[in-house]
C-alpha cells in the first residue's frame, strides 16, 4: 500500500510530566520554524506516551510538517495524517498554491502515524525496539496528533482533518471521539470499523512475513525476501480490482509482472515489525465499540460536516462501514466507479471536489465519479 498510495496521491500522562514533555515539543518545533522550513521534517518530543491499551511508549516522538501560514483566528488549520506505511514527505504533493491542501489558504499540518518508520516505531525505538514495541491502535495515533495540535501548535480548533486510506480511518476516529474541534471531516478510502474482510486481508500478510525464515520472532537482521515477496502479492491483488489487472497486464506479461511485485518491497524484521504494528492497529479498528454503541449511533456523536469518499470496487478497505456510517448522519458521499479499487483516487480526480468542500462544506452533494 505505501508503494501504490505513494503513487497517487494519546491519553496524556500526568500533567506534570505532560508540560514538561510540551516544553521540549515546543522548543524543537519552533527551531525547525526559525530555520525557515517550509514543509521541512519537525519532530515533537512527548515523553511517554499512554496507550488506551495502559501500555505506554517511552521517549515518543511524533514526526510532522506545516506548511501555509496559520491566520489570526486560527481558524485554517487542515490536518492531514499518513497511510498505512506512508510517510509525511509522501503527502508533500498534494500541499501546496492551488493543490488541493492550497497554503495559500489553509495552514496545512502533515502528521507521521505512529509506527510509520519516522514518528516512533518498532524499527527506531532505543528502548522498545522491534516486538518490545507495544501494539497501539488507530484512537492512540489520533490522540497523539491530538496533542501536537493542542500542546505543541497551541490549535484550539482545525478547519479540517482529512486523510487517504489508514489516514481515512483516523478521520474517523477524530470525528467521533473531537466532535467539536473541526469544521469538516474528510475521510478517503478509509473505515470507522475492520470487517472480516479486512482482518482476513491484513492477518493474511502478517502471516506472510512471520512465515520468513529470517523472521525470527521479530529478531532477523537480514532482508525477508520470501515474506515480503508474499506479502507484496497479496497487497497488489488487493489494492486494485481483477478487472484492472486483466486489463493492464496480459498474461504473456505476467512473470514479468509478478517478479516486479515480488521485488517491490523489501526490509528486515525491524521494518517488519512496523508493518505488523500498523497491521494490528488496523484490524483492531472499531470507533463504535470504543463507545460501546452501534456503528449509527456512534455516527451521530459527529458535529463536522463530512465528506465520504469510497469505491466499490476497493478490495483494501471495505467500504460498507464507511457507507453505514454516512447513511446514519446524512453525509454525502462520493463514490468513484472505477475498476482501480482501493487505487481510484489515482484513476479519477477528485481533487476539485474535495477543495470546494474545504472551501464550501454546504456545497457537496451525494455523487458517482466514473
Amino acid at each position: 500500500m505505501t508503494r501504490t498510495l505513494g503513487i497517487v496521491c494519546a491519553v496524556l500522562a500526568f500533567f506534570c510530566t505532560r508540560d514538561a514533555a510540551r516544553g521540549q515539543a515546543l522548543a524543537r518545533s519552533q527551531d525547525a520554524s526559525r530555520r525557515g522550513e517550509e514543509g521541512g521534517q519537525q519532530f515533537a518530543d512527548f515523553g511517554d506516551l499512554k496507550l488506551q491499551s495502559g501500555a505506554v511508549i517511552h521517549d515518543f516522538h511524533l514526526g510532522y510538517r506545516t506548511l501555509g501560514t496559520l491566520n489570526a483566528e486560527k481558524s485554517n488549520a487542515i490536518l492531514w495524517p499518513t497511510w498505512l506505511g506512508g510517510q509525511s514527505q509522501g503527502l508533500l504533493q498534494f500541499a501546496g498554491p492551488g493543490n488541493v491542501a492550497d497554503t495559500t489558504k489553509y495552514f496545512v499540518v502533515l502528521v507521521d502515524a505512529i509506527g510509520d518508520g519516522v514518528s516512533s516505531s518498532p524499527s527506531n525505538s532505543k528502548t522498545q525496539a522491534r516486538l518490545k514495541f507495544p501494539e497501539f491502535t488507530i484512537r492512540d495515533m489520533v490522540e497523539s496528533e491530538y496533542r501536537l495540535a493542542t500542546g505543541v501548535l497551541g490549535l484550539t480548533h482545525l478547519h479540517a482533518v482529512m486523510g487517504v486510506s489508514m489516514a481515512g480511518m483516523q478521520v474517523f476516529e477524530w470525528a467521533v471521539a473531537y466532535p467539536d474541534f473541526m469544521d469538516v471531516a474528510i475521510p478517503m478510502m478509509g473505515s470507522p470499523q475492520s470487517t472480516s474482510y479486512d482482518k482476513l486481508l491484513w492477518t493474511s500478510q502478517i502471516d506472510a512475513l512471520e512465515l520468513d525464515p529470517e523472521w525470527r520472532d521479530g529478531n532477523g537482521t537480514k532482508p525477508m525476501v520470501s515474506g515480503f515477496g508474499v506479502f507484496s502479492e497479496i497487497g497488489s491483488m488487493a489494492n486494485s480490482s481483477p478487472a484492472f489487472r486483466v486489463a493492464q497486464t496480459k498474461p504473456e506479461q505476467s512473470a514479468t509482472f509478478l517478479a516486479k511485485t515480488r521485488s517491490s518491497e523489501t526490509s528486515n524484521a525491524a521494518g517488519a515489525c512496523n508493518v505488523i504494528r500498523q497491521r494490528q492497529a488496523i484490524i483492531a479498528l472499531d470507533v463504535a465499540g470504543e463507545f460501546s454503541m452501534t456503528l449509527e449511533q456512534v455516527a451521530k456523536r459527529v458535529h463536522a460536516k463530512m465528506l465520504v469518499i469510497i469505491s466499490p470496487e476497493d478490495h483494501t478497505v471495505n467500504p460498507s462501514p464507511a457507507l453505514a456510517f454516512a447513511e446514519a448522519i446524512g453525509a454525502p458521499v462520493m463514490t468513484l466507479d472505477s475498476a482501480c479499487g482501493h487505487n481510484s483516487p489515482s484513476c479519477i480526480s477528485t481533487g476539485p471536489i474535495v477543495a470546494k468542500f474545504l472551501a464550501d462544506p454546504g456545497s457537496a452533494k451525494s455523487v458517482t465519479l466514473h
